[in-house]
């Protein structure tokens, strides 16, 4: 009975134990939050559905103006991996695009109205070459087909790229890499050679070792010619002879790592390019050369001269006579005013027509007479088209030619959005691709350009508009029903003059909310960058869409506001922009009550993310944020100066090399390194292992330190990417660390540790 009664007890008890332990184990799990998941609901803009839209490139148009190649690149999750198309389209707005699947990859391009030549990777791994193809195109008004390709001919390597046909010379100009000897042919027998060299060390003798995400290995960008030429029967056929125009000049061109097509242009007898001067060391000068060169490599001749520094985006005008290129004066200064320089090749006479204009071009185009030039040019936040018409050729080659109306006024063709891939038609309509910050690029066509021009030439006190048709919608199936925010501007005192911003806010927001919403704000690279109304992959309406008022501001160093506030940044990194920063902060929350400042985030990237690690260490400015993300961000800018890829960078920014007293002093003065003890903001930290601009171990300096300090911190590195985020996987994992971070600390259920 006794026994009975114990046991009975005992059973009671551990009864009782199990429900205590169910109910704890319930009040816990209630507790802890569930696993985080990015938002993916139909009407927002999930970052996997960023990632897997028609990524479109410039349009390429054929001789006659009437259609357009459009390389279109889309990514799967379903099986990981990029898929290559191209849409082929009449330069008529609501005409749907033929698309061709290209399974293989490959670059396309016309040569002539109705045949397309596609160059392909083939063969094995040890015997690849490149083969091109011919593809005739057929276009009724209803109707657009292909026919079957043709081999033609092929390249002895696999680098070919950035072909540009002159169909009258049957020369075919493009650019490849090389060795020294300057032979295609060769190329792969010097690869075997320096492959199996009976070790793995890189020698240098002089700058760059290594460049972007790259080491520096024997061999160069080069460009070349070979013949093309069509046959009597009708069909096209690639020689076997390939001339490298450069060879025995220390040339190269395209420049690395981000030259292209926009590097060099064609006439009927001659290529012009840009090239680093090749007496100069490539990491401390920026200066570039322009030179002509005939299809077979003979009559090099350089057309700049004196001191200037970079060169960028030369073009022909279409009858040949005038040739056109972007000129910086400062060499070492990346982001130093760029102007307009007209050459007449009959006169051999160079004169500058922008000399006094407040803005930077990016890149030019002639109108078809060659009697206009028009520019895409970074203004207040946009990308827009501006227009001149080419004064008369002056007697004397000059920067500082004597221009008056309507020679000295840029006229904008477009007011909004954000323009590239400028070209001319042959009716003298403009096609270009236009994005923002609601919509990715499509291909629209610009009208009524001959009644502008007229009235310019007039000088009349409001030219008429032109006329906006759209060409393309890649996007709009998959962005059918998602919220996206069109950007609102705003605008306030800085340090130095009105500074400008912008704000988007996520579904939802209503102007009556009171401390609603919590709010991220980003702050862009460069320092001399901006953000503007364009689409892109550090993307405002991710934020707005994943719960976030996005604020993103344009401090002194931006872009597209004057030359007085680019170069207000030099030398003075932490004062200035922090200033606008914290002023633009403040005017949020004045005018913004529906953000809720103990809910506040940061984030930057390159220049951004050193000045997260800047914020890190002054506390003082006050933002209050919860937490931080440093993408690629600079921790010591001293060692900076003898770390990057790019020396004259550094150089430049501090106004001198990492040692000299002046520079030294104002590196030390605003290096994140020297504020560590004041660390104490959780703080994610990002960084690429192939990135050669700021090197990985400056995050790594990050993370230990604040590791040390005990204070909440994460490190992801990707061993695969360099300075931005090119895999679309790693894009995904890199916008799930983001927020994920974020919501730690800001999310509905957050609570915010100060120390591990």
């Amino acid at each position: 009975m006794w026994l009975s009664y114990d046991v009975a007890l005992l059973g009671l008890f551990v009864w009782q134990q199990s429900f205590t332990q169910l109910s704890l184990a319930s009040k816990l799990e209630s507790r802890v939050p569930a696993e985080f998941a990015l938002k993916t609901v139909p009407d927002v803009l999930s970052p996997q559905d960023m990632l897997t839209l028609p990524r479109p490139g410039t349009p390429l148009l054929n001789p006659a103006g009437d259609l357009a190649l459009i390389h279109v690149r889309r990514y799967s999750f379903d099986d990981r991996k990029k898929h290559r198309s191209l849409a082929i389209t009449t330069i008529t707005v609501g005409s749907p695009p033929y698309e061709l699947p290209l399974p293989d990859g490959g670059e396309l391009f016309w040569l002539d109205d109705r045949t397309m030549a596609h160059v392909v990777e083939t063969g094995t791994d040890d015997e690849g070459k490149q083969e091109m193809f011919t593809i005739p195109v057929t276009s009724t008004a209803s109707n657009i087909s292909v026919g079957q390709s043709v081999s033609i001919g092929s390249f002895p390597v696999t680098t070919a790229t950035d072909f540009r046909y002159a169909y009258d010379a049957g020369r075919l100009v493009f650019s490849a890499y090389v060795h020294a000897d300057g032979d295609l042919n060769l190329v792969k027998e010097n690869d075997k050679k320096y492959e199996n060299r009976g070790d793995s060390a890189l020698v240098y003798d002089e700058t760059f070792e290594r460049h972007w995400d790259t080491w520096v290995g024997p061999k160069h960008k080069s460009l070349f010619t070979v013949q093309l030429v069509r046959q009597s029967n009708g069909t096209f056929v690639l020689g076997d002879d390939f001339t490298d125009v450069l060879k025995g000049t220390a040339l190269s061109s395209p420049v690395e790592p981000f030259g292209g097509l926009d590097d060099f242009d064609v006439s009927s007898n001659q290529i012009i390019f840009t090239a680093k001067d090749p007496e100069l060391p490539k990491a401390i000068h920026t200066k570039q050369n322009i030179y002509l060169v005939g299809f077979d490599g003979s009559n090099l001749m350089e057309l700049t001269s004196g001191v200037h520094g970079a060169t960028r985006a030369p073009v022909f005008s279409h009858q040949g006579t005038k040739v056109a290129w972007l000129q910086l004066d400062e060499d070492g200064y990346e982001a130093d005013r760029a102007k307009v320089v007209i050459r007449d090749l009959e006169k051999d006479v160079s004169f500058t027509i922008t000399q006094d204009w407040d803005r930077s071009p990016r890149a030019l185009a002639f109108s078809r007479n060659g009697d206009f030039i028009y520019f895409v040019t970074e203004d207040i936040a946009r990308v827009k088209i501006f227009t001149l018409p080419i004064p008369p050729t002056p007697s004397e080659s000059t920067a500082h030619p004597t221009l008056v109306p309507p020679y000295n006024t840029p006229v904008a063709l477009t007011d909004t959005h954000t323009v590239s891939g400028l070209q001319v038609l042959s009716d003298g309509r403009l096609l270009f691709m236009q994005s923002s910050l609601a919509s990715p690029d499509d291909a629209y066509v610009l009208d009524n350009l001959q009644q502008i021009e007229a009235d310019i030439l007039r000088n009349a006190s409001s030219p008429v508009k032109a006329e906006l048709g759209q060409i393309t919608n890649f996007s709009a199936a998959p962005l059918q029903g998602k919220y996206l925010h069109p950007g609102e501007d705003f605008w306030f005192k800085g340090a130095e003059q009105d500074i400008h911003g912008w704000i988007l806010t996520p579904p939802g927001y209503e102007p009556t909310d009171v401390k609603k919403w919590p709010v991220v704000l980003s702050i862009h690279g460069g320092p001399e960058g901006a953000w503007i109304d364009s689409w892109d992959s550090w993307n405002l309406n991710i934020f707005a869409s994943q719960g976030y008022v996005a604020v993103a501001i344009n401090p002194t160093g931006s872009t597209s506001f004057g030359h007085n506030l680019t170069e207000g940044v030099k030398g003075d990194w932490g004062e200035k922009p922090f200033v606008d920063l914290r002023n633009g902060w403040e005017y949020l929350l004045k005018n913004y009550p529906q953000i809720d400042p103990e809910r506040a985030v940061a984030a930057g990237a390159s220049f951004g993310g050193y000045a997260i690690n800047w914020i890190q260490g002054n506390p003082d400015f006050g933002f209050g944020f919860k937490a931080l993300v440093s993408h690629a961000g600079i921790f010591d800018t001293t060692y900076f100066g003898y770390a990057t890829d790019e020396l004259f960078f550094p150089n430049d920014e501090w106004g001198g090399r990492p040692w000299e007293e002046e520079s030294f002093a104002l590196s030390r003065k605003y290096s994140p390194a020297y504020t560590v003890q004041k660390w104490s903001t959780p703080q994610l930290i990002i960084h690429g292992s192939k990135d050669y601009r700021i090197p990985e171990s400056d995050s790594i300096a990050v993370w230990h330190a604040l590791q040390q300090l005990g204070v909440p911190s994460r490190l992801v590195i990707f061993p695969d990417e360099n300075h931005w985020m090119k895999d679309a996987g790693n894009s995904l994992k890199w916008h799930y660390e983001v927020f994920k971070w974020f919501d730690k600390f800001v999310g509905e259920n957050a609570s915010v540790p100060l120390r591990n």
